[in-house]
């Protein structure tokens, strides 16, 4: 007769056995055979293998209690039973049944991936089996998360369902609820610092203006611990080393909507630092260490201050191959002086060196392009300097959103490292359409297809083709900026270009241009490079307005007496220009400064014979230490000449040539190119005339008198000068992830351009109104400004540029644009 015993848990220790077959007291014996039933997912080899009895064995009450603690151990079965009979064991099993599908149901504060990513950290997953008694525990630590975010009406409920073949659905469904508000905040136990003052610094907030549509009074654990932390901090940074929070609640209301919260604190006393000690070992650089030591005995107690000194003196040795230094402060208090004693304690550990330097978030860009930036080199001692320098300048290619570098202990190894370089990569360029749009100049358009990061080689490629409502170009440019390993650059283009300047803003003219180019960039050390280039245009000038600084430049080039023939110019051109940069950052700097120098001259025996120069600078300066508060200064600025003679006339400068302000990139809140002077025209009566060489007057017989100023459009000047001023500050309401792609900031433009050459005095004949309007133009002095604020944004269609601006100092011939708006405009 078979005879069975139902096991009931895996814990099953002592129980007694009865029944026909089994003896009131066990009655051991030999397993001729084993024969398992019930499997279906499971093999049975492994089954067997769970089983710690084989034939042969002689089996007793302990073993057999041990078989099924085993087999319940292997996680595959749901019950297990056991019979024997002439020598044969028997086991029946139920296998636990395999989840065959998760599914989430009412969860809105938890995203899916969320619980996904819990839920196969407890090993529930697809494809796995079931453990039932694991789902409680689940339910109740995802209900202790809504608590945490202050919904304590939140229910999770696990459901089963049975589908065919042992397999399941596990279904989650989730009654969130509404989330309890916080009513009241209290901080009891402060004197030196207002409830209010205290509280404004806390993320959780009690009150929201009904203007912010994006405040909250929604209560979260974490957000309270760090809270805490906050308020503990910035006391410390007071002086007050003995302030401690000495305890907190949250008691919640009958209805469970609303929250109080209660800090209670003990702010102590103010100490002053009595003494600094490095102790530890100081590798021979005590002097030099104590030398650059921040904090100094008779200041007041600062925990920022000791924080900084901690990483300051980390990085330091760091620079030496300590990639782990201990580097702790303990402080000495003395209660009765309020002085503390401040001990700095230095281990610098082990001197490491670099195994290998690995990339991760490079999707497009080559490992190779990265690493030619670096400074660290594999098989070097470390040297966090290096890191540092490696990290800026990937950071400046303008390829990467975010650059981070992580040092990693080689296992088994206590004097290797890898170094970590991670990065999110950020469009460089592509396929992209521009729009513009300004107040006053209407909307614009552009389209393009440029790349700075050419099939991820780090070279720039781009088959530019633009066009809007006064401009049409198309340019093909290739640029290896490492054409040597050393870093010289090499590149060249070729471009066509049509620019009506009427619908410019400017005095009418047109300019068909083609030419080709060819440049060359060669690195002096880790911030300064000389570029050069040589080139050649062509330049076909039409339909120019008869004003008259293009009458002057019209008379000296003409090949005719006709007043309205094209002119044409065939120059070739060198470049040369310096450029200097210790900005961290390619895209969005938040410290260093650049300087770039740039000149343009024809060379000698070309149609036109002139040179420009420029000088452009920018400094930033952090007035935080996280950089969420930058001040940045900026300043332009140019001259521009002719050199020789042509004709017997001494050469100027192609009005085409002529710089240009107001609009998105210099003087906002001004029109587009409409700062500086303006083309005048001279009549008497209806007809125009222009002032007789001889310097009689004007050439037209009659009396001057009769003569007459009639005022047209800009057309920009040989001088200029520019500067602004901006603070950056973070962008309100946008979370911290998006720093490094959108900045907000608010501005002073200030600057002027002028005519350095044309000959207003030649003019006086006018009547002195008129001629003291036209000799402004060539007034430095007359300076305009204005101040607004700027949102930019790193789109994926390109960069965009929002701003809002008004003149503080304008005349009376100058045009505003209080609005502008582009997308896939450069800035």
């Amino acid at each position: 007769m078979r005879l069975n015993k139902i096991f009931a848990s895996m814990l099953f220790v002592g129980a007694s056995f009865s029944g026909n077959g089994w003896a009131e007291s066990f009655q051991p014996f030999e397993v001729t055979d084993i024969q398992v039933e019930g499997l279906q997912r499971v093999a049975l080899g492994a089954a067997l293998l769970s089983l710690p009895v084989k034939v042969g064995d002689t089996i007793d009450e302990v073993k057999l209690q041990q078989a099924i603690k085993s087999l319940y151990g292997s996680t595959n079965f749901e019950s297990i039973s056991v019979s024997h009979e002439n020598g044969i064991l028997y086991v029946a099993v139920k296998e636990r049944p395999t989840i065959s599908v998760i599914s989430f149901e009412g969860n809105k504060d938890i995203k899916d991936e969320q619980l996904q990513e819990s839920l196969d950290g407890s090993g529930v997953k697809s494809g796995e089996s079931l453990d039932r008694t694991m789902l409680s525990g689940i339910e109740k630590g995802l209900q202790d998360f809504y608590y945490g975010v202050g919904k304590y009406g939140a229910k999770v409920e696990a459901q089963i369902i049975n589908l065919p073949r042992n397999r399941v659905e596990l279904k989650f469904k989730f009654t969130e609820g509404l989330a309890a508000e916080i009513r009241q905040i209290n901080v009891v136990g402060n004197t030196v610092f207002s409830d209010s003052e205290l509280i404004s610094m806390l993320e959780l907030k009690d009150y929201v203006a009904w203007w912010d549509l994006f405040g909250e009074r929604r209560y979260q654990k974490q957000k309270l611990q760090a809270d805490l932390e906050t308020i503990k901090t910035y006391y410390h940074n007071q002086g007050y080393i003995r302030f401690e929070v000495t305890s907190t609640q949250v008691a919640m209301t009958p209805d469970r909507k609303g929250l109080y919260i209660t800090i209670n604190v003990d702010e102590g006393e103010k100490y002053k630092v009595k003494d600094v000690n490095l102790v530890g070992d100081l590798m021979g650089r005590e002097e030099l260490m104590k030398s650059i030591l921040p904090i100094k005995a008779g200041n007041m107690y600062n925990g920022a201050d000791v924080t900084f000194t901690e990483e300051m003196y980390s990085k330091y040795l760091g620079r030496f191959g300590y990639a782990y230094p201990e580097v702790k402060t303990y402080p000495e208090i003395d209660d009765e002086n309020k002085e503390v004693v401040l001990n700095i304690n230095i281990k610098p550990g082990k001197r490491v060196y670099v195994r290998s330097i690995n990339f991760t978030g490079n999707t497009v860009t080559k490992d190779e392009v990265m690493r030619r930036e670096l400074r660290q080199m594999e098989g070097a001692w470390l040297n966090s300097a290096q890191i540092e320098q490696s990290k800026t300048r990937l950071n400046r290619l303008g390829y990467f959103e975010t650059v981070e570098t992580e040092t990693i202990q080689v296992p088994g190894s206590d004097d290797l490292v890898d170094v970590a370089v991670t990065v999110k990569e950020q469009p460089s360029g592509s396929f992209n359409a521009g729009v513009g749009y300004g107040t006053e100049s209407g909307v614009s358009l552009q389209f393009g297809v440029e790349q700075n990061n050419f099939l991820g080689t780090g070279n720039q490629a781009g088959i530019s083709i633009n066009t809007n409502k006064y401009s049409k170009s198309a340019t093909l440019s290739y640029t290896d900026p490492y054409f040597t390993k050393d870093g010289v650059s090499l590149g060249g283009s070729v471009y066509w270009n049509e620019f009506d300047a009427n619908q410019a803003n400017l005095e009418r003219y047109k300019n068909k241009s083609y030419g080709v180019a060819l440049n060359s960039g060669f690195p002096i050390n880790e911030s300064n490079r000389l570029n050069g280039g040589i080139g050649y245009r062509h330049n076909t000038i039409s339909e120019i307005s008869s004003y008259e600084q293009a009458v002057r430049f019209y008379n000296i080039y003409r090949e005719n007496d006709e007043v309205d023939s094209d002119l044409s110019f065939d120059n070739f051109e060198l470049t040369a220009g310096w450029y200097r940069s210790t900005l961290n950052r390619g895209t969005f700097p938040t410290d260093g400064s650049s300087q770039r120098l740039s000149g343009k001259i024809t060379v000698p025996g070309s149609d036109l014979q002139y040179f420009k120069t420029d000088f452009d600078t920018n400094y930033y300066f952090p007035l935080t230490r996280q950089h969420g508060f930058v001040l940045l200064a900026r300043a332009r600025l140019g001259y521009a000449n002719g050199y020789g003679q042509f004709n017997d006339n001494d050469q100027i400068l192609p009005f085409w040539e002529n710089y240009y302000s107001g609009g998105s990139s210099s003087l906002r809140g001004f029109k587009s190119n409409s700062v500086g002077p303006r083309s005048f025209y001279l009549y008497r009566g209806s007809t125009a005339c222009s002032p007789d060489p001889s310097g009689d007057g004007c050439s037209l017989p009659g009396d001057i008198d009769t003569v007459y100023v009639s005022e047209g459009n800009s057309i920009g000047g040989n001088a200029i000068a520019t500067a602004s001023l901006e603070m950056i500050v973070p962008t309100p309401f946008l979370d911290e992830a998006y720093t490094n792609s959108v900045r907000t900031s608010f501005f002073v433009d200030a600057g002027n351009m002028w005519d350095t050459e044309f000959d207003y005095d030649g003019y006086r004949y006018l009547p002195a109104d008129q001629f003291s309007q036209l000799s402004d133009y060539s007034d430095p002095s007359r300076l305009r400004a204005s101040w607004g604020m700027s949102v930019q944004w790193l789109s994926p269609m390109g960069p965009m540029v929002f701003s809002l601006a008004w003149p503080i100092k304008e005349y009376e011939d100058d045009e505003t644009e209080i609005f502008s708006f582009n997308i896939g405009k450069t800035f």
